[in-house]
């Protein structure tokens, strides 16, 4: 899922043409469902379920249960390429889309081979799935997400000298910045749509968090880190783009050109596409390593869905905790790491309080086992 980055939509007057035409492929439904929307049902609901088989022992099932669940995971994220490539114009987020359905078909075709390890990745995408999806669905939770993260980021504008007040988007909230298109550079604003409220990105580190063998105690403050450092770089990503998008601060010549002949849009539009396609989604990426690191610096066991990442993506195995020198990671949840039950040549057991000479405490690794 996709975790990555937020999106502001931009709109001229009330409504931006390019932010609501619909493609056709989108408009597909399966009863009043719209498409993606049961796919992604579909795919959570089979890593859940594969995650309670594993957990029940029943670890052969779980292994083809969540094949199928990756499958139908990637073939959700296809739908979205034209809604990221047509109406979004978003260059990175439609080269993801298009890469994930090979990547979730081989991670799929992995777990039937016998890869177990990936069913940890796949407990984490389950876990992102059941805290996106409910905020995506359920109307008063969006409701209440897009609409406070509409009043923060004005409260930030304010704070740089701007005062548009809030009225009703095209979208039905209360989230459209209300400059008057008479005073600005461009004539445009934007409205805060769900994919603002950095719910997505969220949702990764949570899921990747709770998937993890670790006492609870060491994980609360990793989340409370993640969704902290993510709360106010979404803000202030969201105030960067509500600014430069009426106010034009990216209407040069060169800038306009590449906008108008190569992706298709309005002149007016070049500084919102700039902002936020090219230097907010960047950033974002930059972003999104960084608290990375802070997470697995403070939990090194999501070391371990990480790797599984990279071995989809490359096929070949990684230590990360050894390659950035972290300490060892806790076996099955313990905060310390068993001594060793064996004994020494002259029958003694080691005594736990020396430290073999030859041997670095802080270098050594051990290893253990989610949009």
């Amino acid at each position: 899922m996709p975790a990555l980055p937020a999106t502001t939509a931009a709109s001229t007057g009330v409504v931006d043409p390019a932010a609501t035409g619909s493609a056709t492929f989108l408009a597909s439904t399966a009863g009043s469902v719209p498409l993606a929307d049961s796919l992604a049902w579909i795919a959570i609901g089979a890593f859940v379920a594969a995650m309670v088989l594993e957990w029940r022992g029943a670890v052969d099932p779980a292994r083809y249960l969540a094949a199928g669940a990756w499958v139908v995971f990637g073939v959700f994220w296809l739908t979205m390429v034209p809604h990221y490539y047509l109406e979004v114009k978003s260059p990175i987020q439609t080269l993801l889309t298009i890469a994930a359905l090979p990547l979730c078909a081989y991670a799929g075709y992995l777990l039937v081979r016998g890869r177990e390890s990936l069913l940890l990745l796949s407990k984490a995408v389950a876990f992102m799935g059941l805290i996106y999806l409910p905020a995506e669905t359920i109307p008063f939770v969006r409701t209440w997400l897009i609409e406070t993260t509409a009043s923060q980021t004005h409260f930030g504008m304010e704070l740089l000298g701007h005062s548009p007040g809030i009225e009703e988007g095209s979208n039905g909230y209360q989230s459209r910045f209300a400059f008057d298109p008479d005073e600005t550079v461009t004539g445009r604003t934007t409205y805060i749509i769900m994919s603002c409220t950095g719910i997505g990105s969220m949702a990764i580190f949570g899921g990747l968090i709770a998937s993890v063998k670790a006492p609870l105690k060491r994980k609360i403050v990793p989340f409370a880190l993640a969704i902290g450092v993510i709360w106010f770089l979404n803000l202030v990503r969201n105030v960067f783009i509500g600014l430069a998008s009426p106010w034009g601060w990216f209407q040069q010549d060169v800038l306009v050109y590449v906008v108008t002949e190569f992706m298709g849009a309005p002149a007016d539009r070049t500084s919102y596409i700039v902002a936020h396609n090219f230097i907010a989604q960047s950033l974002s990426i930059v972003a999104l390593l960084g608290i990375t690191y802070l997470v697995v610096r403070l939990l090194p066991e999501v070391f371990e869905p990480l790797e599984e990442v990279l071995y989809i993506l490359t096929g070949t195995e990684y230590d990360l905790a050894d390659a950035l020198g972290q300490e060892p990671r806790s076996v099955g949840g313990s905060d310390t790491v068993a001594a060793p039950e064996s004994t020494s040549d002259t029958g003694d057991t080691p005594d736990p309080g020396v430290t073999d000479p030859d041997v670095d405490p802080e270098s050594a690794s051990g290893e253990t086992d989610d949009d």
